[in-house]
């Protein structure tokens, strides 16, 4: 018996220390960004190397902030994600609706195109997206980057959204239109609020992806005005010196967004990628 308990003690401390272990490693960066944005330029590189700021100074986030121009990149990248969010959350209903209730020929080739989409590389299509928008006078336009993130935003969401409406009972909209609703109505008033936490899992999706987003934002959009936060913050960096202390700041404004959406919908997230887990 206490050779037993003996073995689960030690099975319970190395599976918890291997995984304190896991957690420190993947927190550490996030750290040590989030100290250096609160020390004084001077303390960033002084050596010896110090774990905590002493004295805690603000002065790196108000001059990223102001000078810097992060408020602009932080407010052209609320517009893009949120634009390039909605719009996909709309077309990856629609497209997912048509896959889950009608049934054509082909829409399992038609699937696995669609998925097929997302092995492209994004390198390899910036010339040709980059001569189209130039036709369309979108070069330097944020609907430039806005339309490329939805085209790729929507293939995954459209098909991750059939997965969601074919796990809910078509009974339910038939209910509705016995009670006299159209279609429109049946699916607005029954099957999407029931479809929420799949809304709530392509839309976390969308919107972080688009947040993130480097390449096409750095070839699409030429001038400073108009930079997204991810291209502010790879403008900080000089070719002779680099402003530690204004790039970590930037990169924890830049954090906050995604941090405050993870808070709010991580229940539905996680209950909606359950509900396309189950099969329909």
């Amino acid at each position: 018996m206490k050779t037993m308990c003996k073995k689960k003690t030690a099975y319970i401390f190395a599976r918890y220390f291997g995984l304190s272990l896991l957690l420190i490693w993947t927190l550490f960066p996030f750290y040590w960004t989030l100290v250096t944005s609160l020390k004084q330029s001077s303390q960033i590189i002084q050596k010896p190397i110090t774990y905590l700021p002493n004295p805690i100074t603000f002065n790196n986030y108000i001059l990223a902030w102001s000078r810097a121009g992060f408020s602009r990149y932080f407010s052209n990248s609320i517009f893009v994600s949120l634009v390039s969010m909605v719009l996909t959350v709309i077309c990856s209903l629609m497209c997912g609706y048509a896959l889950a209730r009608y049934r054509f020929k082909f829409k399992s080739t038609f699937i696995i195109i669609l998925l097929s989409t997302q092995f492209i590389p994004s390198a390899m299509i910036i010339t040709p997206l980059f001569l189209n928008f130039k036709q369309l006078n979108l070069i330097n336009s944020h609907w430039s980057i806005i339309f490329t993130y939805t085209v790729f935003h929507v293939p995954f969401n459209a098909t991750l959204m059939n997965v969601f409406i074919r796990g809910i009972s078509e009974t339910l909209e038939e209910a509705a239109k016995i009670d006299g609703c159209t279609g429109l109505q049946a699916f607005v008033y029954v099957l999407l609020p029931v479809l929420f936490p799949g809304v709530a899992s392509v839309s976390a999706y969308a919107f972080i992806s688009s947040w993130n987003e480097f390449l096409f934002a750095l070839m699409f959009i030429t001038s400073s005005k108009k930079y997204t936060i991810p291209v502010g913050l790879s403008m900080t960096i000089g070719e002779y010196s680099i402003n530690y202390g204004q790039l970590a700041a930037g990169s924890i404004i830049a954090l906050l967004p995604v941090i405050l959406l993870f808070a709010y919908i991580q229940k539905h997230m996680v209950s909606g990628l359950s509900m396309g887990a189950i099969k329909g």
